[in-house]
């Protein structure tokens, strides 16, 4: 459910058939969980950068050949999709490169379903550990918009992101100087005790919810509200038929640095 969902309604915004969704989240998961036995596409060695450049460009290769014979298609027989908003793009009259539409095609394609499923995945674990939370948002289907964006910040799918810093300044008593990297750990932040009270107690009530799992400012997610819709909507349809939910065995986190969630989640639960 938290995988088929968001991957269905966003291959169906792209244009990509359903026989291929399965593919695409394939990919997707090569991608973002490269260093992840269970999901890379080949057994490399983590800590030779050649043969991790190898198998994400095998990776990145095999999403280019897919939207490029998608494009030739939109161009000839356009649709109502955002494949063919792409294909057919132009900018100052001129059509725009092919780099630009694959980068468009390959950021909608995986970062459009994965994150939203382990977010969602995320908020399942948490009401499967607190009977009392699943009870109160249960009895309470306003708390349910709350309920996502804890989830949201609880599960943090983007764990990291480098950035560079545009002029000299001074955070927390420490000097950056300008051009100096910076590692961005958002679910450290979503932990921060000067900014969460009780970061690390999962409340669907959390007013206000300043998170930073979907970036700021500039570089704000595009998709935001897309993704908070669907789970939104998942669950004012789906917690009504839930009377009881709890874990059936051990969950797993999949192994990655960049994004990542749950990629194994056994619960049990009975029937409303």
């Amino acid at each position: 459910m938290a995988l088929g969902y968001p991957l269905h309604v966003v291959m169906d915004i792209l244009g990509v058939p359903p026989q291929d969704e399965d593919r695409m989240l394939r990919l997707t998961q090569e991608l973002f969980g490269a260093s992840d036995p269970e999901q890379q596409r080949m057994m490399v060695d983590m800590m030779d950068p050649e043969q991790v450049v190898m198998m994400m460009q095998a990776t990145l290769g095999d999403f280019q050949d897919y939207f490029r014979q998608i494009s030739e298609d939109r161009r000839i027989n356009p649709k109502d999709d955002l494949a063919t908003v792409l294909a057919n793009a132009r900018i100052d009259g001129a059509p725009i490169s092919d780099f630009e539409a694959m980068s468009y095609y390959i950021i909608v394609a995986t970062a459009g379903h994965d994150t939203t499923s382990s977010s969602t995945a995320g908020a399942i674990w948490a009401l499967a550990e607190n009977p009392a939370e699943l009870a109160r948002v249960k009895a309470d289907p306003s708390l349910i918009p709350g309920l996502v964006d804890e989830a949201i910040r609880w599960t943090t799918p983007v764990k990291t992101f480098m950035r560079s810093a545009k002029e000299d300044t001074e955070i927390g008593g420490r000097k950056i100087a300008k051009d100096d990297w910076l590692m961005l750990c958002y679910a450290s932040g979503n932990r921060d005790e000067d900014v969460f009270e009780d970061p690390f107690v999962f409340r669907s009530d959390r007013k206000p919810n300043k998170h930073l799992a979907f970036g700021y400012g500039a570089h704000l997610c595009l998709g935001q509200h897309l993704a908070k819709m669907e789970m939104r909507i998942l669950f004012e349809e789906l917690l009504p038929h839930i009377e009881t939910l709890e874990l059936a065995g051990a969950p797993k986190i999949s192994q990655a640095a960049f994004v990542n969630g749950p990629k194994v989640l056994p619960i049990r639960f009975k029937a409303a």
